[in-house]
């Protein structure tokens, strides 16, 4: 049906990233995309670094933790209440 199509389309839409990326010095960080439109943006990020335990930023719409985290980030993600069918760990 349309309603079926136009729901999996906002799942599409509603795309969110978590991968690694290596940095300076070999350092590992964990990005998280796809949640710029989120009002709730900081305090998401404020909870990742808490809860994980380690640095990070909201800068450029991307989450960026220091270390690699990606499990735990989509973990996290999934019991905020994110589908866990639209997180996509890279």
């Amino acid at each position: 049906s349309m309603e079926e199509i136009l729901r999996e389309l906002d799942a599409e839409k509603a795309q969110i990233t978590v991968s690694t990326e290596i940095r300076r010095f070999n350092k590992p960080v964990t990005i998280v995309q796809g949640l710029q439109d989120n009002k709730d943006i900081l305090s998401i990020t404020k909870n990742l670094k808490n809860k994980i335990g380690t640095g990070g930023t909201f800068k450029e719409g991307k989450i960026m933790l220091q270390g690699n985290h990606k499990g735990e980030v989509a973990k996290f993600l999934i019991a905020l209440g994110f589908d866990e069918k639209i997180i996509a760990i890279r």
